[in-house]
Parts: C-alpha cells; structure tokens; sequence
C-alpha cells in the first residue's frame, strides 16, 4: 500500500516563504541590472565620446600607471599633446574620466563646482573617516554655510594679525638650528629630527638636517598657535600624539602603495574603503587624535573665552569663530560635528600642504644657488623683518620664488568630480570626437566623472610656454614672464595650485602669508646646499599627500647640507 506524506501547513509556508524570498532576491537584481544598463545606455546618449589613450589594464585601466608614476602631470599632458584639450581615460572596472586641460573648460567646471559637479562617493567616504563633515566634505548650501562662517577669520585683518606668530614659529626653528651649529663647533651634526638625536661627525663647519619633517613641525606649531592659541611645541622636541600620528604616514611605503590599489578598487565600489589594512588603521588614529584634540582645545577655549581677550578679537580667531557658530541663535550655525570637522581640516591642512611646500622651496634653492643668492640680497638689501603689507607689496623676488614653487609642485595634483546633473561644457579651442568629428563643446550626462589635472595645466608646454619645466621665478617678475594662454587660467595668479570657483582654498593668503615668513628667515640666516650635490635625484612619495623624498633616503626624508649664512 502506497503512503502519500501530506506536509504540515508550516513546512508549506516555509517553502512558500522561502519561494517568494528567492524571486524577490531576483527581481531585485535584475531591477538593479536595468537601471544600470539605462544609466548607461543614458549615459552613452548624453555623453561626447572623446578620442583618448587605450585601456592598458583590464582591471585599473589607466588608473595604475597614474597613481605609480612619479610623474602623472606629464601623462595628462602627453595626452592633451595627442588627442586635444578635452579627452576621455579608461577607469578602474569599466569606468572613463573626462580629462579636460582646457583653461576655458576648466573654468566653466569650476564656476560650477560644489552644485553641479560634486565629489565622488569614495571622495565623501575617505573624507569623513579622516575629518568628518566638515568644509572639505560638505557640498552645496552646507558648503556655502560653513565657508560663509569661516572666511573672517581669513581675511587680510586677521592674516596681518597673525605675522607676528608666523616670525615667532621661524625664529624658534632658527634658534634650534644656531644650537646645533653652535654645538658643532669645526664638526657636522647629522640631526634625525622625528628622534631628536645629534650625531656629530667630524668634517665641515656645517650640519646635515632632515628638511622635511622640520618643515612640519613649524607648520604644525604655527597653525595652532594662529588658529587656536595652542602651541603644540613640536618645535621644542615635544611629542604631542598628533605629530606622532602624522609622522606615522609615508614611513611605509608598501603600505601605501597597498592603500593605493584599495583606493582604486573603491572608486568602483565605495564600499571597499571599509575593509580594514594598515593605511585606514592609521587614517582611523589620525581622525581620532585629530577629533580628542579639536575637542580639548574647544572646552578650554570656551572657559577661557572671556578672561583671554575681548569678545571682538575672540570671534575673529579661528577657534572663536566655531564657538560663536555653535550658539543656537548663530546666524551661520554648526553642529558640534562641524565645528570639530573644521578644527580637523585646519590641523590637516597646516601640517601638510605649507610644510610640502616650505621643503620643496629648500630643495629647489639648493639646486639653483643663484636663485637662492639673488633671494638672500633682496631680503638683506630690505632690512628689518617685513609686515604682512610689505610680504605683499616690497618683495617682488621672494613672490616669484613663491610662486614659482606653487606652480611647479602645488600639494595636490588633481581632482575628480562626479557631474550631478546633465552639462554643456564650452572649450577654447575644437576637439576631435571618437567619431571624427570636430566639436568647439562637450556634452556631460549626469553621474560623468571629470577630472582636472591641476599639476599638468601648472606645467604644460602648451600654456606656460617651452621653459614651463624650469624652476624660473623670473618669470613673475615682468609684464610678458607668464604666457598669454596661462593668462587665460583663472585661478590665484593664473594657477589651479588652491583651485578655483566656490571650492578655493579659503587659507590660500594665510598659507602664502606662512610661506613667505617661514622662507624669508631661513634665507637670511641659512646657506641650504643638496648633502650630495645639486643633481641629487629626489622621487615623490605618498604621505597624507604626495611628498618630495631623496632618493635612497626611508620614509620621507630630504637631508640638506646648511650653514649660517656670514
């Protein structure tokens, strides 16, 4: 006799259940794979397709051999040579970037930027693990918010105000390096400044010293003096734990050509900058120490508020600016999160940008002693130490070495940014599209990526002229030095070094107003020559931000030959 099983009711709804879980899973993936396919159907409609290099990685495209090489600048610039003013790249998994190196172009994108061309998830992502939601995070009317609070403290008032705290910062770096020497006597010291140990060594009446992380020190002990009353002593061989964290970074360099690979990956999925490695422990430490900090500093400049200065002087510093802002009946209020994200991108900022910037000003006078003899007359030749007016107005010589630094190495490179909406984008001069034909504009659907190769348009042939690789700050000096197509760059002084648009860098004259005091007292005082000459070969590494390093030297470091100048 046969038995025919009869299944419970329970078991009949499990597998019901279980049926309909399974076709709803599918109908979500298949709905997901639609939209993808019109988003890229839309998209190839939309779209201008441009000529560009081909894939040479299936997985990284073209991405790899950027973020390798030691010059990226010259690939964007090779290609602009090649294919014209605008072109597409091949991505990471399939994606393309919109190249343009266009002045034109460039400033319609910028005149947009923050509204219709907004950072990319992967950006948002990194730059809220970092620093949270603060100014480099946030985007349209929260960008504009929190910029709008934050601009009196980076006025000219307030920046000539702080001069005296730029000097304070060089002449205590200059006190430490007169120690040295002084303590040489006919020897040379080898100092390794992130241990603080001398090793004198007999030989020349001058001493070796590590460029880099000096620089950091000052920068760091100057931000925080100007922008939060707090002098972190790095200066003074103090260890405060942010110096520890920062100097943490550029020391592995496998590391970071690890992170660099995840980076890329997420820029397909940003859901990757989660998986935990070595970098994102450190990027992790580094928010963190930043935020406790950002935090103390804030609590005691709250009890301090009224005892330390008036009112008026308090709510023009930095830090009196955020405490105003978190009032409820603030005009531009910050949420306690804001305010602590602004005090991190400060930090941030301070340390690495100026400090890169003051090393690689060292490096390239040592290269060219001339340009550092003709520097050193006209500071003698002026006097005493100049107002923040005169750093302005009096030195033409020190703003063109200055300058000249800014254009050829500025602190980051390049930008990508995702298109929010459909755009038109006007250029100078006609392209040829992937078709053959010519277009004088380009057509962007939403969710193109654009990126503008700051560093490449600083030093291409085809705007700066066929000296744009030299280190030639004469050519800030007359009417016809800069190029009439490097005219057509709007930017600070017609470079992208602090971009452009409603993202400038809202401390570009603080941070030129910091380099100029910093390198003015060192080339009074100091003769700065390459330890093994001036071919020395120097390479760029990754810290926080790209960073010049000797080559053959660990980490990060630029050792340099320096004496007092008689």
């Amino acid at each position: 006799m046969k038995v025919i099983s009869v299944s419970s009711p329970l078991s009949l709804w499990t597998t019901v259940r279980s049926v309909g879980a399974f076709n709803i899973s599918c109908s979500f993936v298949a709905l997901c794979a639609l939209v993808k396919v019109l988003r890229a159907l839309r998209w190839r409609l939309k779209t201008t397709h441009l000529r560009g290099p081909p894939r040479t990685s299936l997985i990284y495209g073209v991405s790899h051999d950027l973020t390798s090489s030691q010059d990226s600048g010259g690939m964007y610039e090779r290609w602009a040579a090649e294919y014209g003013v605008a072109y597409m790249i091949p991505s990471v998994l399939g994606q393309t970037r919109i190249v343009l190196c266009d002045p034109r172009a460039i400033a319609h994108f910028y005149a947009r930027e923050t509204w219709t061309y907004v950072q990319t998830p992967v950006s948002l992502a990194v730059v809220e693990t970092s620093i949270g939601r603060g100014l480099l995070w946030s985007q349209g009317e929260a960008h504009r918010r929190q910029r709008k609070a934050l601009t009196p403290a980076f006025s000219n008032a307030a920046i000539r105000k702080l001069t005296s705290v730029f000097y304070d910062s060089a002449y205590k770096a200059k006190g430490a390096w007169d120690t040295v020497i002084e303590s040489s006597k006919d020897g040379e010291a080898v100092i390794q400044v992130q241990d603080w140990y001398v090793a004198f060594l007999a030989c020349q009446a001058s001493f070796l010293i590590e460029a880099t992380q000096r620089m950091n020190h000052i920068s760091l002990d100057t931000v925080g003096i100007a922008g939060f009353s707090h002098d972190f002593g790095s200066l003074d061989g103090k260890r405060a734990s942010v110096t520890e964290v920062f100097d943490t970074f550029g020391k592995d360099q496998q590391a970071s050509a690890v992170n660099q690979i995840v980076l890329l990956l997420a820029s397909a999925f940003p859901i990757i900058i989660k998986i935990p490695t070595k970098h994102s422990y450190l990027v992790k430490k580094l928010g963190d120490t930043m935020g406790e900090i950002s935090n103390n500093l804030l609590t005691r400049s709250r009890q301090e508020k009224d005892a330390n200065m008036s009112e008026r002087d308090e709510e023009k510093s930095i830090i009196g600016l955020l405490i105003k802002s978190e009032s409820q009946d603030a005009e531009l209020r910050m949420s306690k999160e804001e305010v602590v994200a602004q005090m991190k991108v400060v930090l941030l900022a301070g340390y690495e940008t100026t400090s890169i910037s003051l090393t690689w000003a060292l490096i390239e006078l040592s290269r060219h002693p001339c340009v550092q003899t003709s520097l050193r007359e006209e500071l003698l030749a002026f006097g005493a130490d100049p107002t923040y007016d005169q750093l302005k107005a009096n030195l033409p010589y020190l703003d063109a070495v200055v300058h000249e630094i800014l254009r050829l190495h500025p602190p980051v490179g390049e930008f990508t940014r995702l298109a929010a909406a459909d755009d038109v984008i006007p250029l100078s001069e006609p392209v040829c599209t992937e078709s053959g034909e010519m277009t004088d504009s380009i057509s962007i659907a939403k969710g193109t990526l654009i990126t503008i190769p700051g560093a490449a348009i600083n030093r291409s042939l085809a705007i700066w002229g066929p000296d744009a690789k030299e280190f030639k700050p004469d050519r800030w000096l007359t009417e016809d030095g800069i190029s009439g197509k490097a005219k057509e760059v709007q930017g600070h002084r017609h470079l992208l070094t602090f971009v452009d648009g409603p993202r400038t860098c809202l401390g570009k004259d603080f941070a030129v107003a910091e380099f100029k005091t910093v390198l003015s007292v060192l080339v009074k005082n100091f003769v700065f020559e390459m330890r093994d000459g001036p071919d020395t070969p120097v390479e760029v590494v990754r810290g926080i931000l790209p960073r010049p390093r000797v080559v053959g030297e660990n980490g990060i470091e630029v050792p340099l030959r320096v004496r007092r100048y008689e």
